[in-house]
């Protein structure tokens, strides 16, 4: 390897290490291992800042303006109470409920913006059943990352992958709905079991939190009315972005701007509800992954890959799948899709099952991500808005009860990938 290529992976894993000990600031470790790799020359500062998403920061940063002006209003209050009801307050029902309902809505939306709309919802659920938020968010962020697989739009590798491959929303639905299926009955299986004994809630609280009226927690109707419409229109457009020649992005962020005109609210109010140490977070981590990426580090591996399996589709797509899902926990899944899919057309372009390749790679891009903290966007965000609320998520914490989701989904996925396409 390069001079180059030692310094960026010496800094990313340091980073990295730093990241999971846990005992500083992962906002300020991301920067500061950001800016060393420009100031080591590893990165120019226009290719570092040319590395920085903005589709994703600007998605971020549309939807968290959006979600904290129907904050305002006292909806996700009310969404608590009904959510409550309808487990009877039960909470790990209640848990299962919130999962699943972030599983659909991740499945046609971004998963990123799922979280950030969901995660107010859980807040608000916890304080009113005077219970941690944590298992919920833990396990509603698990769950919008295996409801994202499902389809070319619930995950950006799948955009990625569906763009390359020439795979359209029908295929994805086709191919991977029915595996995730079964990977999210498994995780709701996992998620019962770990938690059964730990949540609980005294009848007396279940009693007076059921017996809240839900008349008195709508604050402002006429702003609820305006936000939801927006938001509503918001989401559509997100799901034919396609068709409208929109990112993402530009959707959020006229959404935001034309909830504030309609509100009558003061820019300045509005966004100090965003969450800038995330999007920080990932302005620096964006910069970090370009570091090995541009380098040729993660290629290299790729590289590997394809030479070790010598034409066995079956060894190629089983192997595929594991890298994918063990690169992906540790490198934002993003860049290493854009990565690995040369090396899937060049795999398919010798003779191979093109069908496992692709979908090898997404289950393993997408599913990768629940393993650790920094695995997956969604997941950033979501411990980031429980340490804003006074609840911290630690790297180590995540680890141990993602990893039993990690292994229980890829290898249902090895399963899947072998009966469907390599018998």
């Amino acid at each position: 390897m390069t001079t180059d290529a030692w310094i960026a992976g010496a800094i990313f894993v340091v980073a990295y290490i730093l990241i999971a000990v846990d005992k500083w600031d992962r906002t300020l470790v991301a920067l500061l291992g950001a800016l060393l790799v420009i100031v080591t020359g590893v990165l120019g500062q226009v290719e570092a800042f040319r590395a920085i998403d903005l589709n994703v920061i600007f998605l971020l940063a549309g939807m968290m303006v959006l979600a904290s002006v129907i904050a305002k209003t006292g909806f996700f209050e009310l969404v608590a109470i009904r959510s409550v009801r309808l487990s009877h307050g039960e909470p790990v029902r209640l848990m299962l409920i919130l999962a699943a309902v972030t599983a659909v809505l991740s499945a046609f939306l971004d998963n990123v913006t799922t979280v950030v709309l969901i995660a107010p919802i859980i807040l608000s659920v916890a304080r009113r059943l005077d219970v941690s938020p944590i298992p919920y968010l833990l396990a509603s962020v698990f769950a919008s990352n295996i409801g994202g697989t499902a389809t070319l739009i619930g995950d950006p590798p799948n955009i990625l992958i569906g763009s390359a491959a020439n795979l359209g929303f029908g295929e994805f639905l086709l191919n991977l709905t029915p595996v995730i299926l079964i990977v999210f009955a498994a995780f709701s299986g996992i998620m019962w079991v770990t938690f059964r004994h730990e949540l609980k809630v005294p009848d007396e609280r279940k009693e007076m939190v059921l017996e809240r009226a839900e008349g008195t927690t709508i604050k402002d109707r006429p702003l609820l009315v305006k936000s939801l419409a927006v938001a509503a229109v918001t989401i559509v457009a997100f799901v034919v972005h396609g068709p409208l020649g929109l990112e993402p992005a530009t959707i959020a962020l006229l959404g935001a701007t034309v909830l504030m005109l309609v509100a009558r609210l003061e820019p300045r109010e509005a966004l100090h509800e965003v969450e800038w140490s995330t999007l920080f977070f990932f302005v620096g981590l964006f910069i970090l992954v370009e570091g090995i990426v541009a380098t040729g580090i993660v290629a290299r591996f790729a590289d590997s890959l394809a030479a070790a399996t010598q034409g066995n589709v079956t060894v190629a797509s089983i192997a595929l799948l594991w890298f994918s899902a063990g690169a992906s926990a540790v490198v934002d899944n993003i860049p290493y899709t854009a990565t690995a899919i040369p090396v899937v057309h060049r795999l398919v372009q010798g003779g191979m099952n093109n069908d496992a390749l692709w979908w090898a790679l997404s289950l393993g891009a997408c599913l990768g991500g629940n393993l650790t903290i920094i695995g997956a966007s969604a997941n950033v965000v979501v411990a980031n808005m429980a340490d804003r609320a006074g609840f911290r998520i630690s790297f180590v914490q995540f680890l141990k009860y993602g990893a039993a989701i990690f292994f229980s989904s890829i290898a249902i996925s090895t399963v899947y990938l072998w009966a469907r396409y390599l018998i």
